[in-house]
C-alpha cells in the first residue's frame, strides 16, 4: 500500500507551484555560485602629480627608499599598509600611486617620510623649516593658491591632482613658474597598466567571497 504522504508528495511535485519555487532556488543558487566564483574586491587605482622645492630647490626625491614595489603590499585584516596606499613607483618622482579611499597628502609624505605642516616642512632627514620672517610655506593645488589657507596636510588626493609645495621667500611670479614643473602624467598614467600596482596583488580569500555573497 502507498504512503499517503509520499503520495502526497509526488502529486505536489508534479504542481506549477512546485516547479516555480524550484525554479527560484535554482536561480539564487547559481546567482550565489557565480557571485561567489567572479568576485573581485572594489579596486582602487588612480594618481596624482606634485613637485616640492625648498629655498628655489627642487627635490628630486633619489634613494629607493621613497618607491614601493609589489612586495611591500600587504594587508591586515582587510587594512591597508600605509606605503599600500599612496606611494611612488620606478624612481619616477612627482607621480602618486593612490591605492585606497580617503588618502590624504598629509599620509602620502608621511609615507615618503617627510612632514607638511601648516607652515614648516621636515625632510626625511629631519632638517625642518619653519616660516620665519620673510619666508613661508607656499601651496598651490590645481592652480588655486592655498597659502594660508586649509593645511594641504588634510587635504584628500583626487585624480589628476596637481600640488605643488614651496618652502622659501618666493615672489608670485617664482611660483607660478615652479607650479608649471609640476607633472601632468597622471590622466595617462590613469590609462597605463601599472605591473608594480600594490592593488593588483591583493588576495582575495574564500571569507572574503562568502562575505560579499550577503
Amino acid at each position: 500500500m502507498a504512503n499517503p504522504l509520499h503520495t502526497k508528495y509526488l502529486s505536489f511535485a508534479k504542481t506549477k507551484w512546485f516547479l516555480f519555487f524550484g525554479g527560484l532556488i535554482l536561480g539564487a543558487i547559481v546567482i550565489l555560485a557565480v557571485r561567489f566564483v567572479t568576485y573581485q574586491p572594489n579596486l582602487v587605482h588612480y594618481h596624482a602629480n606634485f613637485a616640492l622645492y625648498i629655498n628655489g630647490q627642487r627635490e628630486a626625491f633619489k634613494g629607493a627608499q621613497y618607491y614601493q614595489e609589489v612586495n611591500v603590499c600587504s594587508s591586515s585584516g582587510g587594512i591597508a599598509a600605509p606605503q599600500q596606499r599612496a606611494h611612488m613607483h620606478d624612481d619616477i618622482s612627482g607621480l602618486v600611486h593612490v591605492e585606497d579611499h580617503v588618502v590624504t597628502w598629509g599620509q602620502f609624505f608621511e609615507n615618503l617620510g617627510w612632514y607638511v605642516g601648516p607652515d614648516f616642512i621636515q625632510t626625511a632627514a629631519g632638517n625642518t623649516y619653519q616660516a620665519a620672517d620673510q619666508a613661508k610655506l607656499h601651496i598651490i593645488l590645481n592652480g588655486q593658491d592655498y597659502t594660508d589657507l586649509t593645511p594641504i596636510t588634510n587635504t584628500l588626493i583626487k585624480d589628476k591632482d596637481r600640488l605643488l609645495v614651496s618652502f622659501g621667500d618666493i615672489d608670485q611670479a617664482t611660483l607660478n613658474t615652479e607650479f608649471k614643473t609640476v607633472p601632468q602624467t597622471a590622466g595617462s598614467a590613469d590609462l597605463t597598466p601599472d605591473p608594480a600596482s600594490c592593488s593588483g596583488s591583493a588576495t582575495v580569500t574564500t571569507s572574503d567571497r562568502l562575505r560579499h555573497l550577503s
